[in-house]
């Protein structure tokens, strides 16, 4: 059975990707401060420190890593993401291990979509910025996959960005959904298996890996809240984006379709396929 090291387990992708994982793996995983899975095989672990990353990659031995730490959210963003994906990258070079390090579709300026693996991030802002720079230090280990994704949403817990959607109508704030950024949404079910066909697959560079299905953010949005049945909406907008932001980041996923044998549906093809109450998601 492969050894597994997930860094992140904690995240939102990390915690699918940690469950799934379980079952076909010896699996050990990470996080920084709050355990949410509180199992045995979870160690907590700051990725800023280089020689506590290297010791945990030396004494543990696995077969290959899953980086999935560092969100936008952090107060010591770039920090968590740059310095904490260079000592990741740096230990699985040591110990000459697999990685697999999850980026983003955000470091594109949104300006030349659909964007291919070959095209040069070109970021608006300090976020895109940070994740560009972890893509280069993720790329000086020779045996490495660069997963760049778009807006990771679920079926049984709710991302992120969508609670805090939810809770702003819920207690009356004015909440606006973007009628101008496209994304490719991608079910964080289809994104933890891929990861994890990823750690044992032999491609290496960066690969597109998100949804099959481009819109915007509003209609993205939209779905979620029929989803989960949020029809409080007396404080919704629809509108464009303002700021520094990317308004197109569509990625062309013909190569991940290609190497990958899981699928990649859309947001509508998921919602569909579960639509039914008999339908239960394994997410």
């Amino acid at each position: 059975m492969a050894r597994l090291l997930i860094i992140g387990g904690s995240s939102y992708l990390g915690q699918r990707l940690t469950r799934l994982a379980r079952h076909s793996h010896e699996v050990l995983y990470t996080y920084y401060s709050q355990d949410p899975l509180a199992l045995p095989d979870g160690r907590q672990l700051d990725i800023r420190r280089r020689p506590v990353v290297r010791q945990l990659v030396q004494d543990w031995q696995p077969t290959a890593i899953i980086h999935v730490a560092g969100s936008d959210r952090s107060p010591d963003m770039a920090n968590v993401i740059v310095t904490g994906t260079s000592n990741v990258s740096a230990a699985a070079a040591a110990a000459d291990v697999r990685l697999v390090h999850l980026s983003t579709d955000v470091l594109f300026d949104g300006e030349h979509a659909p964007y291919v693996e070959a095209d040069r991030p070109a970021p608006l802002h300090a976020y895109g910025r940070a994740k560009a720079q972890a893509e280069d230090a993720a790329n000086r280990h020779p045996n490495h996959a660069i997963v760049r994704t778009s807006l990771i949403y679920g079926l049984t817990q709710m991302d992120h960005a969508t609670r805090w959607v939810a809770d702003g109508l819920r207690t009356g704030h004015q909440i606006t959904l973007f009628s101008n950024q496209i994304r490719n949404p991608v079910w964080r079910q289809t994104l933890a298996q891929a990861c994890l066909e990823l750690a044992t697959n032999e491609y290496q560079g960066v690969l597109h890996v998100a949804g099959a299905q481009a819109m915007s953010r509003a209609e993205y949005g939209l779905r979620l809240l029929d989803w989960w049945g949020i029809s409080q909406r007396n404080t919704l907008d629809i509108g464009p984006a303002e700021g520094a932001w990317p308004r197109d980041c569509r990625l062309d996923i013909s190569l991940a379709q290609k190497v990958l044998t899981t699928p990649l549906p859309g947001v509508d093809a998921v919602l569909a396929a579960y639509a039914s109450a008999d339908a239960s998601p394994p997410d």
